[in-house]
């Protein structure tokens, strides 16, 4: 019996497009080209760029598949058979959840006919039902007698059960809160954060951000409670030629002595300072965004890593190139040190290669990915090395074996990012076992014993793509960061939530301090928070 329904004329804008590409990309698993596009497109300075956020993921084919249903209509049925022009316009995008059904009706006469043939087959069904009920209902009666009490007792019962667990889920769930008297706010940054990280040797924090900053602020002497807004020093990372473009800052890292800040951003320049916010060094041999820095183990070198293609290494005494590595055939995504000397990086080409200084071609070259490289990371021995990609496997290698040794499957979606545990052999928790943990765009963390390759926690609670995972400096807990704005600590004893969080935005990375007393969350709405975790 349809009465009316109403289809809108399609219209869509460029900006509309560029957002159903970034949303295509981003969910097709080419995370970086999405991010690439996100910002070369003008999408992030568009009118519609909360959108991005806004539109849930995986819901791109149907806005696609409606949008050609919208295309093929144009005119409506009203109930007395004539037509009627469509007069409303339609946004493929802005109309995130469409709830009409597109049907073409029949004719009157025939919608008439199916209604009466329908009202009789109702009531043959009707007399059916009512002989049927006659039949049973004394039987039904008797039996409902003798289970009314008991029925009634139990119910009884079990309220008063329900009721307890409730009560005791709710108290368990107001102790795992964590309170805002636990929580310092950090404001000043303008637009998303993308990174933190805390000094080795002070509390002081660092924050990068798509505003063309990263910040250090100082909580040496700031608590919740004290009320006072925490300072910071700005170290401004704007264009010289161009100073309404904003330049994202992707990534950064302190040296080992909490001395230097290192710090890279989209105009492919890596910058040093002090952690007075001094710029030192201005490294300008990239000639694409620079995706991840890290420092070696002594503090003399740094290590950048470009969508160039390219590593290089800097001597930081002098601030000149030591040496350019340019064996990958596209972008570099990660690089992590071995040691003092050598490194390994990984890039969208799906290879891993080992370098060391002074050689001209890679000592070890591993491969067995199917898909881009997200990231890779040495266990603190530098026995072992993970990778995690976009085919949905993380890999174990050592520099014995030709090819991976160990192979862990079980997320369903790609891999963002890994994390070893602080345990184990050359860690500073040398009796406890090694693990590795994985976040995932299938919303979940996995926790690994990599010696029998088998996954000891499923930690499944994030309803979003988990960005950030970070081990306590015991190793005891294990910090995960999702873009549905929850923080989870879950010990990794038993794999239980101790503590959660949640802020206003998404959620990029998290970052333990060195006593393990305070973590850090960054946030898609231009926030820093400092977790109280004592």
């Amino acid at each position: 019996n349809i009465q009316s329904y109403q289809i809108n004329i399609m219209s869509i804008t460029s900006d509309e497009v560029n957002l159903l590409v970034y949303k295509y990309l981003q969910e097709s698993g080419y995370n970086h080209a999405a991010f690439a596009f996100f910002n070369e497109s003008n999408v992030a300075r568009s009118s519609i760029a909360q959108l991005a956020e806004e539109l849930p993921h995986g819901k791109l084919v149907t806005y696609l598949q409606k949008g050609l249903q919208y295309t093929q209509v144009e005119t409506h049925l009203m109930d007395d058979g004539s037509e009627s022009q469509c007069t409303e316009s339609f946004s493929l995008v802005l109309q995130h959840v469409c709830s009409k059904v597109l049907v073409v009706p029949a004719s009157k006469k025939e919608r008439e006919r199916e209604n009466d043939k329908h009202k009789e087959r109702e009531k043959d069904r009707d007399k059916d039902r009512d002989r049927d009920r006659h039949k049973n209902k004394d039987k039904v009666q008797e039996k409902n007698k003798s289970k009314d009490n008991d029925v009634k007792m139990r119910d009884s019962s079990d309220k008063d059960k329900d009721k307890d667990k409730e009560k005791e889920k709710e108290k368990e769930n107001d102790k795992k809160e964590i309170s805002n008297d636990q929580v310092i706010i950090l404001e000043g940054h303008k637009n998303e954060v993308f990174i933190c990280e805390w000094n080795p040797k002070m509390l002081l924090l660092a924050s990068g951000s798509g505003d063309s900053t990263a910040r250090i602020w100082d909580l040496s002497n700031v608590t919740r409670s004290s009320g006072a807004l925490v300072p910071s020093i700005v170290l401004d990372h704007q264009c010289m030629t161009d100073s309404e473009k904003a330049i994202d800052v992707t990534t950064l890292d302190w040296n080992v002595n909490g001395a230097m800040l290192a710090t890279g951003s989209y105009d492919g320049i890596a910058r040093v300072w002090s952690n007075k916010g001094e710029l030192l060094h201005r490294l300008t041999q990239h000639r694409a965004p620079i995706f991840t820095l890290r420092w070696n183990q002594r503090g003399d070198y740094l290590l950048s890593g470009s969508v160039d293609k390219t590593s290089i290494v800097w001597d930081m005494t002098t601030g000149e190139m030591l040496q350019q590595f340019e064996f990958h055939q596209a972008p570099t995504l990660d690089i992590d040190w071995r040691n003092n000397h050598q490194f390994a990086s990984c890039s969208t080409d799906q290879t891993i290669h080992v370098c060391e200084l002074g050689k001209t071609t890679p000592i070890k070259t591993f491969l067995g990915h199917q898909d881009e490289i997200n990231a890779i990371k040495w266990d603190p021995s530098g026995r072992l090395l993970a990778s995690c990609s976009d085919d949905y496997t993380a890999k174990i290698w050592n520099m014995n074996s030709d090819t991976f040794v160990q192979d862990l499957k079980k997320h369903t979606q790609g891999i963002y990012t890994i994390k070893w545990s602080p345990t184990g052999p050359g860690s500073a928790n040398p009796n406890k076992s090694l693990l590795l943990a994985s976040a995932s765009f299938d919303n979940t963390v996995k926790l690994w014993d990599v010696e029998t390759s088998t996954c000891v926690l499923d930690l499944d609670k994030h309803s979003d793509p988990v960005y950030s995972v970070a081990f306590s400096p015991n190793g005891e807990y294990l910090a995960s960061g999702s873009f549905d704005k929850c923080l989870y600590i879950w010990s990794i004893k038993d794999g239980s939530v101790v503590k959660t969080y949640k802020g206003n935005g998404g959620i990029f990375d998290i970052s333990w301090n060195p006593s393990g007393d305070r973590l850090s969350a960054c946030f898609s709405d231009s926030t820093v928070c400092v977790i109280d975790v004592k």
